[in-house]
């Protein structure tokens, strides 16, 4: 076999090993409202532990409703993956400029045709790095926004700021010492659990 006829080949099943899954995301739109955020206290849990005095401090929550839309050819009730690549943009610590935030949180389970929400969070420990107290400031973030993927292909977005992406712009400093967490990774891992999207498990 030559060189010209094996090149090909390899090409070709490459694309046809894609194709399924480029025909499905092409099926599939998730409509996304703005991005809302609020300032949550930490919640307090009833147990047999004994009792520990502490003042609860505040949480900073971005939320954003979603909505899977499917063709009738995809066939599925839900979608087994969907991510949503968060971007959360504060006020610099040092008062100078803006910081980015990053998270990707990928979901399982997805039904479709119904409203689902899908959250980060800013820890207590961050807000005081960033706004120097205990009390959150919805003030502090300048925007929110998100992509979603499905099968590596983007199928919706949303955006405090309308279609600029300002995430990419030069003036937007990225900051990977302020985490963003999911809301598994908080203490709200187990509240609203049926508003909220599954959240797919860590990998041991």
């Amino acid at each position: 076999m030559s060189h010209i006829s094996f090149f090909p080949r390899i090409f070709l099943l490459a694309m046809f090993g894609l194709f399924p899954n480029l025909v499905q995301a092409q099926e599939i739109r998730v409509d996304a409202d703005d991005a809302k955020f609020d300032d949550l206290e930490s919640p307090e849990f009833a147990g047999n532990t004994g009792v520990k005095n502490f003042r609860p401090k505040d949480w900073l929550e971005a939320e954003v409703k979603l909505k899977v839309e499917a063709s009738r050819r995809f066939g599925k009730k839900f979608l087994d993956r969907l991510m949503v690549k968060w971007y959360v943009a504060v006020k610099n610590p040092d008062g100078k400029g803006i910081s980015l935030l990053e998270k990707d949180v990928t979901y399982v389970n997805i039904p479709i045709g119904e409203d689902v929400f899908a959250s980060v969070y800013l820890s207590p420990g961050a807000i005081l790095r960033i706004t120097g107290g205990d009390r959150a400031g919805k003030s502090n973030v300048e925007a929110v926004a998100g992509e979603i993927t499905y099968n590596g292909q983007k199928v919706g977005s949303f955006n405090s700021l309308g279609n600029k992406e300002w995430w990419r712009a030069a003036s937007v400093s990225r900051n990977d010492s302020i985490p963003l967490l999911s809301k598994g990774e908080t203490p709200f891992k187990f509240l609203w659990w049926d508003r909220y999207l599954e959240e797919e498990p860590p990998r041991r």
